[in-house]
């Protein structure tokens, strides 16, 4: 999910207890360079302001001020904006032209919710956060001379939730499903292509990430900026510390759980730590060695060590291999973060973050005017085939 996915759900909430009704704009489209990916969402309420962004500032305060008269013939729509120059516009399209010279399109699906009729999104969204699990969602994004298929039309899927909104079409909707169901496989999103004797259908097989969840071992005055850092980037953040007088929640106001955790005690860190970004920085040799080595033996998704690389490997030296021993050994990184500079709590912090966002992204953190290719990953794109059994 995006980064304001915490700021959205909170919206959303508020809405449904008033009973209000909203737009839901959703980038599931970009042609060429755009700043926001598939998947950027920004809830236009009828009253008040907007949540969430969809571009980098260009676009909101049109689609905005549009979104509610476009909704109001059909609940769904798909508006297509361009950013390329204006000399490339021509006269149809000069009013979605916004002469940024990226040479991008974007195509933004808007929905309208109301409490008779509301979304899909909405519900899964719910789900995803408060399962800790990912999902997937099918959004119809065109339909051409296909009467069965609508825009707009939503196919969520959960592992464990059976949401009960499906495709009009079932055989379509048994084709999306299994696509669907590979997207949340892989974790990447898709489009894909559907054609049969009633016309071409194309939707948006978005996925759905759980939050990330990081784990800091050690409550000291670098944590803070950390601990900062990591919720603008929506995080669920655990701060872990031995020491009471650090372990305090109002030391890290912005954390989900602060723990006070005695490290001469038998403590299971898998649950907390399994799939999550771990840092360990408490400045105190023993607990560094004491969270290590659990770390080691179970499965985070990454740990960066604070220190020097010689503390480090004197630390490694006194961790037993006994066991699950150093399994997880390939996902240490030390010294923690990116060679960016600096050396104030802020700067680290900093260095930690881009070096997490790296590891996540499955890049290697180099400045992006060497970078040969696309800085953005290239969604997966399917296409179906000539009428089949399933789709006739």
């Amino acid at each position: 999910m995006s980064s304001g996915t915490t700021a959205l759900l909170d919206a959303i909430a508020t809405l449904e207890r008033q009973g209000g009704q909203a737009v839901l704009a959703t980038v599931v489209k970009v042609e060429g360079s755009a700043y926001r990916r598939p998947g950027a969402r920004m809830l236009i309420p009828l009253y008040g302001g907007t949540v969430g962004t969809i571009s980098g500032g260009c676009l909101e305060s049109e689609v905005a001020r549009k979104a509610w008269w476009l909704t109001d013939e059909v609940p769904a729509m798909v508006r297509r904006y361009s950013t390329a120059s204006d000399e490339h516009a021509d006269d149809e399209d000069a009013a979605l032209t916004f002469g940024l010279g990226c040479n991008g399109t974007v195509h933004v699906l808007l929905q309208r919710h109301s409490p008779e009729r509301p979304l899909a999104a909405f519900e899964l969204l719910r789900l995803v956060r408060g399962s800790g699990q990912a999902g997937a969602l099918a959004t119809v994004i065109s339909s051409h001379r296909n009467a069965r298929t609508e825009v707009g039309e939503q196919m969520p899927l959960h592992p464990d939730h059976d949401i009960d909104y499906h495709l009009k079409d079932p055989l379509l909707g048994a084709q999306v499903r299994a696509d669907l169901a590979n997207v949340l496989a892989r974790g990447r999103s898709a489009l894909h292509h559907y054609r049969d004797a009633h016309g071409e259908v194309e939707v948006f097989c978005e996925y759905l990430p759980a939050q990330q969840r990081l784990v800091v071992f050690g409550a000291g005055h670098d944590a803070q900026p950390l601990v900062q850092l990591a919720k603008l980037h929506d995080w669920h953040v655990t701060v872990v510390d031995g020491r009471a007088h650090f372990a305090r929640a109002e030391r890290f106001p912005e954390a989900d759980a602060v723990l006070q955790v005695d490290v001469q005690a038998p403590y299971a860190l898998q649950p907390l730590t399994d799939g999550a970004l771990v840092a360990v920085m408490t400045h105190s040799y023993s607990q560094d060695r004491h969270w290590l080595g659990g770390l080691l033996g179970s499965n985070p998704l990454y740990i960066g060590q604070l220190g020097p690389r010689d503390r480090t490997e004197r630390l490694l030296d006194e961790i037993p291999a006994s066991g699950a021993g150093l399994a997880a050994l390939g996902r240490l990184h030390y010294p923690i973060g990116l060679d960016i500079g600096g050396d104030t709590p802020a700067h680290v912090a900093t260095a930690i973050l881009a070096e997490m966002t790296a590891v996540l992204h499955q890049r290697n953190g180099g400045m992006l005017k060497h970078r040969q290719t696309s800085i953005h990953a290239t969604m997966g794109s399917a296409a179906q085939g000539a009428p089949s059994k399933a789709s006739a």
